[in-house]
């Protein structure tokens, strides 16, 4: 049986698995597209194999071999057995294993537990959902030589996926996640994936472990007096359905915040998310149940998580009244600034403190940093190159907070992966912080832009789904490569930073630098007055995404909205002149 129109290697993967060891269900439902003529389906479905990207493993649930499912995931399994296996040779190889509240992730937990049991791996498998970092947490805190979190993150429903972890609890990196994915290419069968369980190599893992976890988060804080005054400080939360509603409540009580208003609609569990479109804190559509409930309450700061509870999006008040939402950068930027200067008023800096963030995140991060003798490292974009900075610093450098735009942070060193639940305790303290001095956080937030310049970022991010969109996004940059601008919102553009090639070409005098980070397929254009715009296909998205970012100088709170309309005139023609 075969579908009209099918390139032959698709047809052949296709056959493939209508005669190998699958169950019938798969077998099933690949007959079912094919007797529907679904050729699209089918080419997305099989026209190439799941691969690690920036994020680990992810993609739409459903059969194929470039589809989220239990073989695809075994042999994702299967391969990280063997690696770990390979690589801690004579000992006891430990791992821990945990999901988040999406669809098929407990089934998708329970087989990647059992492949490595039937690998004879040790599993400390957590009873039931948990968070992202908390999962980071375990590896640490049990030993673990690596470990796997079940989830896809802030993508909608259909998807789901696998993050790897080293034994740093972080996600892997080049090149272990090279090698990984070597070694699951080595596996031609699906019957050289071993998913009988061992029982003996399972153990069921929770509470004691959550409580080492929160207490951690609860030794962290650095503002206890001004909790104790501001603790009814009304503050709106939500999980938007996911892990978060088990881990952040218990947090912020346990910080001393008594009036925690819980968006209860959200409380509730649920793989299909049905109150939102996209469980996405960024977008403004997710946190509208969150907002409304702080008007009804007259609230002070709303924060809201992804399903993993690794990121957080937070609102707060102008100093109209008016609900605002804070990007990314902007969060960050507060964030680091006020770890930093409570680190300095209490004179615990040395100079042998840092933080850390990503290229594509605000260079306020940088400034602030520098203003208060602190080292900022610059990394690639996904935490997992953060955690690595942070694991060969350790025992040498006290890392106090870090962050990248896309709303996931850090504060202190008991992860290696973005933590929602210490960033909403502690952006929780922030906001009981800047109230006992008699501000907000919207006025921390100005007086940053008054001292180190008012600087604003927009990402776009278009989506070119399958195969032809792939090769869009690719052609796309080879154009950038091959003729980039001269200049970007009427500036000139100076440097060119590629970070494929590892070069960094100064454009008047052609004068050119080696990029000391890991080769990724990214693009900078710096222009002559200080605007930033990067190019980044994703790593595990059908998306390519621009970051741009302008700054000018803030004289006065009165010119904020004339300063502010400049920028975002700017940022639209930067956008223009890219051609988005």
């Amino acid at each position: 049986m075969s579908a009209t129109s099918l390139a032959p290697e698709i047809q052949s993967k296709i056959d493939e698995w209508l005669t190998g060891a699958y169950d019938d269900a798969t077998k099933s439902a690949i007959n079912k597209l094919i007797e529907d003529n679904e050729t699209t389906e089918l080419t997305d479905a099989f026209y190439k194999d799941l691969e690690f990207g920036t994020g680990g493993l992810r993609g739409i649930m459903g059969v194929g071999s470039n589809r989220v499912n239990k073989y695809t995931l075994g042999m994702a399994t299967q391969g990280f057995s063997n690696y770990l296996l390979q690589t801690n040779p004579g000992v006891q190889v430990k791992v821990a294993v945990a999901h988040d509240n999406r669809n098929n992730s407990d089934l998708f937990a329970k087989v990647t537990a059992e492949v490595f049991s039937a690998n004879g791996i040790y599993v400390y498998f957590f009873e039931g959902l948990r968070p992202t970092p908390e999962l980071s947490y375990a590896i640490r805190e049990l030993g673990c030589h690596g470990g796997v979190m079940l989830t896809a993150s802030h993508n909608p429903k259909e998807y789901n996926g696998y993050k790897a972890y080293g034994s740093n609890g972080g996600q892997l990196v080049n090149p272990h996640d090279v090698n990984v994915m070597q070694e699951v290419r080595k596996i031609t069968d699906i019957t050289e994936i071993k998913f009988d369980r061992v029982e003996e190599n399972i153990e069921t893992i929770g509470k004691d472990l959550d409580e080492k976890y929160l207490q951690t988060l609860v030794d962290l804080s650095i503002s206890k007096d001004a909790i104790a005054r501001q603790k009814d400080m009304k503050i709106v939360f939500s999980p938007i359905h996911g892990t978060g509603g088990i881990s952040v409540p218990p947090a912020l009580e346990r910080y001393g915040f008594e009036n925690v208003i819980l968006v209860e609609e959200q409380m509730v569990v649920d793989g299909n998310f049905p109150t939102v479109i996209y469980p996405n804190p960024e977008e403004q559509e997710a946190l509208n149940m969150a907002l409304n409930k702080a008007k009804e309450t007259d609230a002070e700061l709303v924060m809201a998580t992804d399903p993993d509870a690794d990121r957080v999006g937070i609102a707060i008040k102008n100093d109209q009244g008016e609900w605002i939402l804070l990007n990314g950068n902007q969060a960050a930027s507060l964030l680091v600034h006020y770890v930093l200067s409570a680190w300095e008023k209490n004179g615990k800096l040395t100079g042998k403190e840092y933080v850390v963030k990503t290229i594509v995140t605000s260079y306020m991060l940088d400034k602030i940093a520098e203003s208060k003798n602190v080292e900022c490292f610059n990394t690639l974009t996904g935490f997992k190159y953060i955690g690595e900075i942070m694991t060969k610093l350790e025992g040498q450098k006290t890392f106090l907070a870090g962050g990248e735009e896309s709303y996931g942070y850090l504060v202190g060193e008991h992860a290696r992966d973005k933590d929602a639940v210490v960033s909403c305790t502690m952006i929780a303290e922030m906001a009981a912080y800047h109230k006992d001095q008699g501000s907000s956080l919207y006025d921390a937030l100005i007086e940053l832009y008054l001292e180190y310049g008012f600087y604003k970022e927009k990402l776009i991010a278009i989506t070119k789904k399958g195969k032809s969109g792939a090769e869009e996004i690719q052609a796309l940059m080879e154009k950038y490569r091959s003729e980039p601008p001269v200049s970007l919102g009427g500036s000139k553009i100076v440097t060119i930073k590629d970070y494929q090639t590892s070069t960094s070409k100064k454009m008047l005098s052609g004068e050119t630098e080696k990029i000391d980070l890991p080769s990724s397929n990214v693009l900078q254009f710096f222009t002559e007055d200080g605007s930033i715009v990067s190019a980044r296909p994703s790593g595990t998205e059908p998306k390519i995404k621009f970051y741009c970012s302008v700054n000018d100088k803030l004289e006065n709170k009165s010119q904020f909205a004339e300063v502010e309309a400049r920028l975002d005139e700017k940022l639209d023609i930067i956008l223009k002149d890219l051609g988005v």
